[in-house]
């Protein structure tokens, strides 16, 4: 608060642009850790009611009530190729299947990952927005001492510390953010492969039935 309302228009800049990494990081740590924490459950319940259903159309039916994020049921209805007479319908159905739950999973894994961009971001920018906070304070805080012709130890003393608090806190925007990203990084990669998994046994089970 000091520097915001005491502080030039750079340290005011330098301070609000952290608030808002921190806050904005913090609102994708905790809604990813939610829907992440969701998804691995949804999905083994989905792929388990899958397989444990008679066909494929009445486990496409059961599916919406196991799959509220919809990271299941997208590869089942890919499966529904319709588009005859085209480039899309080429080849055989093996090459066909590969296509259409490639794609599906494609934008399945995206809506996994939103967020990771931000994380990696403000982990890797805060301690350098932090920094140049740090340096403008201390060079300000020179400059007035030098332009008032006193300086003295303690007169130095304050203004520095007052401005390592910057890169202070561009570490605590930071380490959280790291952190984020690299503990949903592993639990991305482990959906990832379950659904990789389910998307080939599916590939599998329908050409070798068509």
């Amino acid at each position: 608060m000091d520097i915001l309302t005491q502080g030039d228009l750079v340290s005011r800049v330098v301070a609000l642009l952290l608030l808002a990494m921190s806050v904005a990081s913090w609102v994708v740590i905790l809604w990813k850790g939610w829907m992440l924490r969701r998804a691995r459950t949804d999905v083994a319940r989905s792929t388990a009611a899958f397989w444990q259903a008679p066909s494929v159309e009445v486990a496409q039916q059961g599916l919406a009530s196991f799959d509220p994020l919809a990271l299941v049921l997208p590869l089942v209805l890919a499966t529904k190729i319709e588009a005859m007479g085209t480039l899309a319908s080429a080849g055989n159905r093996s090459q066909q299947l590969t296509r259409v739950l490639r794609n599906a999973l494609h934008a399945v894994l995206h809506k996994l990952q939103f967020g990771q961009v931000l994380l990696a971001t403000v982990g890797s920018t805060a301690p350098f927005v932090g920094l140049l906070g740090t340096v403008w304070g201390i060079y300000h805080a020179l400059g007035a001492m030098a332009a008032s012709g006193q300086i003295s130890i303690d007169k130095v003393a304050g203004p520095v510390g007052e401005s390592l608090v910057m890169t202070a806190a561009g570490l605590a925007v930071a380490i959280p953010a790291v952190l984020a990203y690299n503990v949903y990084g592993r639990l991305i990669g482990s959906i990832e492969a379950d659904l990789e998994g389910f998307a080939r046994d599916l590939r599998e089970l329908l050409a070798d039935h068509a």
